[in-house]
């Protein structure tokens, strides 16, 4: 956390990956925060990691990255301070008002980014329940990010970046930097609540495109290999909205 005239603390909002070589690769990057909201793991695992991981050099905090809606309309959502956990495969307008009974701070990652992102009308419809917009992502080509910014500009919603790092080697090439001290989950989600100003600050130049590159690399992997695998040979997956973890909570708004 860096001192000086004012306080500032630099989060990674989003990674997907977790243990020591993160944790050194975030800690060299001079991070003092990193959000750690993995594809379909159960809340209470999820927990358990960020704890573990969690130092005096560096908070981990958990999250979930909800995918609302059916495996053709999904729409990701990220949750920060959520008490009890949340599946996947519900309705988008169910995930919502679950976040809001929850009080957790609600964030809208890569925008209108492919097809499983926010549009436009859900930011609209949703304006007054998120709590901030990503506005620059790895992933993202030039024109995704003036898209995102757009948006939030047109909200008047807060902006935030992430790594969005499914790979080690992209924690820490964004982050959002908070006027704020952030020594715990509450304070970060009050900072994101609350609307503590930001800045939001990303790597540039040819790192920035090799970053590009490797985490669209791993996109194509997760959406072919990887989703046959969770689809059809892994069985019932931990975050899907009839397992026995949610004890039949959501089982009437199921669309998976």
């Amino acid at each position: 956390m860096s001192e000086g005239t004012a306080v500032e603390t630099r989060v990674d909002c989003h990674v997907k990956v977790l243990d020591e070589s993160v944790v050194e690769r975030a800690i060299a990057a001079g991070l003092d925060v990193i959000v750690y909201a993995p594809h379909f793991t159960r809340l209470p695992e999820i927990r358990r990691r960020a704890n573990r991981f969690s130092s005096e050099d560096l908070l981990v905090v958990p999250a979930r990255e909800v995918f609302t809606g059916s495996w053709r309309d999904r729409k990701h959502v990220l949750a920060i301070g959520l008490e009890e956990p949340v599946p996947d495969f519900i309705p988008l307008e169910a995930a919502m008002a679950e976040f809001e009974r929850q009080g957790a701070a609600v964030l809208a990652p890569h925008p209108e980014f492919a097809t499983v992102s926010l549009t436009e009308a859900d930011l609209r419809q949703y304006r007054d329940a998120i709590d901030a917009v990503e506005i620059f992502n790895p992933k993202h080509l030039p024109s995704h990010n003036r898209r995102a910014r757009e948006l939030a500009d047109l909200f008047e919603l807060p902006p935030f970046t992430s790594s969005y790092a499914h790979l080690t080697s992209t924690v820490g090439v964004a982050y959002t930097a908070f006027e704020a001290e952030i020594g715990s989950e509450a304070d970060l989600v009050s900072a994101l609540v609350d609307g503590v100003p930001r800045r939001v600050a990303h790597q540039t130049g040819r790192q920035r495109w090799r970053t590009t590159a490797s985490e669209l690399a791993h996109l194509c992997y997760e959406n072919t290999w990887e989703k046959v695998d969770r689809l059809f040979l892994s069985g019932t997956e931990p975050t899907h909205p009839n397992h026995i973890a949610y004890d039949g909570r959501f089982d009437d708004v199921s669309v998976y």
